[in-house]
Formats: structure tokens, C-alpha cells, sequence
């Protein structure tokens, strides 16, 4: 039996889902984090709670019973060198943290193989994408510098479709999936780098959780293409929900966004789909947006995106710029998604004065 890869991945919230399914697959991960969040998993290891299809309630999966290995540490103390492959679970902003960046440059040095599972598209990716002028796409991160040492060939980028938050009301190495969907990642571009991926795909595929009255399959697998446009059929998601979740009066949950106005929600869906068939994806590249709609349906909560902001976050991840800065390279526009840009631009401002 091939010997298991070992994993660092950026961030211990969303990161840990995909940690837990690497560690039930047999791998050793190292999940970057703070502190204290840090000692709490390597004290009382990670639970993810997951919908299983045809069982009540939710199975938890517990990091110390698993049969790989998982453990977390603060920025300072990891060589990445020492790893096969590095995943990116924080949101875009977090990049920049003193320790963060410095590990995130000791990342790109090393030439590790490095897979983002961020909303927001790291800035070496977009450089695989035919098309795109990456420098004028520069003013939607928070600081692309962070990005400048990575070389695209090393990058590749994972859609985080399964959604997930930590319960409010439990520990921080507590967490929840509401949707327990595929992580869908494009290919590196090369083979041997890409080979990793497909492993893991395999065995996460074979993987059996024991639930004490047998072994039973698991939902969430990884899923690699060879299209470098499968990941960004989840703009589209995202702009006709995550980020339309954000009102002038406040935030509102997906499920409600997508459907109090079904028509417009298509609107501005079909849109995107439109933009991203004209950087070169492909149809069956994409979600149709009635497979989105019904997938809505049980996102009872606010995005992630829309309970920073209206939380006093002073920067989130933009992807509504982004997109809207890609489509300007093309001469297309939409005046729902200029309508979101302005009502994020315009409260980030308030809540950056705020915390001045």
C-alpha cells in the first residue's frame, strides 16, 4: 500500500471538513491555525457533524478516531516543504496576517503543489484562465501581493460547494455541514501534481466511516476535472445568493434571496454562466440553475460573506468585484451585480471608519 500523503491546510474552520475526509481516507493533515484553537483540536481532536442520505439526524466524525492522523499548529512552526500538498481553506482577507503571509510566501518558495478551496480565486490561478487580464483584477483583493511569489503552474483552485459554519453555540473545533455536497477541483498543470489529487479522490471514494453498527459511505468527495473552468461554476452561486443575501436593510437568508424573486434570481445567474462561457467553460463545466435553486432551498441562513459584513468585518472576499471586473474585460455589465458591489463597497467603508 502507497504511503499516505501528508496535507497542510490553511484554516481550521472550513479547512477542518476537508481535513476529516482526508484523515477517514487514511492521510496525515496539519491544519494552520490560532493558538488556542490549535491546542483545543491536538487536546480534544476535530468533530464535523454531516446529513448522511437515509439516517436521522447527523453523523459526527471525531478526528481522534479516525484512522489517519490530524493535528494543527500556529503559522510559525510549519515547514512547508515537509508536505505533499498545501489547501487553502481561509477567506481571501486573511492572507495578510502577520505569520499568515510569511508562511503563505514560504509556501510559494517551496514549490509545493498548492490547492485553494476559497471562494475568491487566488490571483496565480486566474493567470491559468485564457482571457483574463489578471493585473486589472489586482484592486479586488485585499492584498494581492500576498500572491505575487506563486508560480499558476503550482495552483489550482477547488469550488468549496459543500457549506458548512461552526455551531455558535459549541466549541471552536465543532463543526456543522448544512450541505454536504462535492468539493470539485480542476487539475494542475502537471501530471505527477495532479496525480495527488486523483489519489486522494479515490481514497476519499473508498473511504467507510464505522459507525459502530457498520461501515457506511460518507457524502462530500473530492472530484478533480481537467477543466480549469469547473471551479467557477460557482460564481454564479454566489452571486445570485451568497451575495444578494446583502440588503440596505440588513442581511436575509440564501433560501430567500433565491427564491422570494425566482426570475431574478435567474437573471443574474444566467449572466454569469454567460460571462464564464465566454472565458472558454464549457456547458456541462457549469451547475444549471434549477439544480442551484433546489440546493438553495436548505440554506436557511445568511452567507458567510453577508454575516462579515453586517458583523463590522472590515474587509470579506469580494468575489462580486471580481466578477464584475472579468465581465468588464469582456463589455458585459449587470445592474444587479453593480447594485451588490455598491452596497458592499459602501458598508465595508462604514465599517472600516468604524473600527478606525
Amino acid at each position: 500500500m502507497a504511503a499516505p500523503y501528508k496535507i497542510l491546510i490553511f484554516g481550521a474552520s472550513y479547512g477542518s471538513l476537508l481535513a476529516i475526509k482526508l484523515q477517514l481516507a487514511g492521510h496525515s493533515v496539519k491544519l494552520v491555525c490560532l493558538p488556542a484553537e490549535a491546542e483545543l483540536i491536538n487536546r480534544e481532536g476535530a468533530r464535523v457533524r454531516m446529513p448522511v442520505k437515509g439516517r436521522d439526524g447527523l453523523v459526527e466524525l471525531d478526528s481522534r478516531k479516525l484512522p489517519g492522523k490530524l493535528s494543527a499548529d500556529g503559522p510559525g512552526a510549519v515547514k512547508p516543504a515537509d508536505y505533499d500538498l498545501v489547501a487553502l481553506a481561509m477567506q481571501e482577507p486573511q492572507y495578510r496576517s502577520p505569520g499568515v503571509r510569511e508562511l503563505l510566501d514560504a509556501v510559494a518558495r517551496s514549490r509545493v503543489p498548492c490547492m485553494s478551496i476559497m471562494n475568491m480565486p487566488p490571483l496565480p490561478y486566474l493567470a491559468r484562465i485564457p482571457g483574463i487580464a489578471v493585473d486589472a483584477c489586482r484592486p479586488c483583493y485585499t492584498d494581492p501581493a500576498v500572491w505575487d511569489s506563486f508560480e499558476p503552474a503550482l495552483m489550482t483552485l477547488c469550488s468549496p460547494d459543500p457549506q458548512a459554519s461552526r455551531p455558535p453555540e459549541e466549541k471552536v473545533n465543532v463543526l456543522q455541514v448544512r450541505l454536504p455536497t462535492n468539493f470539485k477541483s480542476a487539475r494542475f498543470e502537471s501530471g505527477a501534481h495532479t496525480a495527488i489529487l486523483r489519489r486522494l479522490e479515490a481514497d476519499i471514494e473508498a473511504a467507510r466511516f464505522d459507525t459502530g453498527a457498520g461501515r457506511i459511505e460518507l457524502p462530500v468527495k473530492l472530484k478533480v476535472h481537467d477543466s480549469v473552468f469547473v471551479p467557477l461554476a460557482k460564481w454564479a452561486m454566489l452571486m445570485a445568493g451568497n451575495y444578494r443575501c446583502i440588503t440596505r436593510e440588513g442581511m436575509r437568508p440564501i433560501r430567500e434571496t433565491v427564491h422570494s424573486d425566482l426570475a431574478a434570481s435567474r437573471t443574474v445567474y444566467d449572466w454569469v454562466v454567460k460571462l464564464c462561457k465566454s472565458l472558454g467553460a464549457d456547458e456541462k463545466d457549469l451547475v444549471p440553475f434549477e439544480k442551484y435553486a433546489a440546493a438553495a432551498q436548505g440554506l436557511t441562513g445568511p452567507s458567510s460573506a453577508a454575516r462579515a459584513l453586517f458583523g463590522g468585518a472590515p474587509y470579506i472576499e469580494r468575489v462580486d468585484r471580481l466578477v464584475q471586473a472579468v465581465a468588464a474585460q469582456k463589455g458585459m455589465r449587470c445592474d444587479a451585480v453593480d447594485e451588490v458591489v455598491a452596497l458592499v463597497d459602501s458598508r465595508l467603508e462604514a465599517n472600516r471608519r468604524k473600527a478606525a
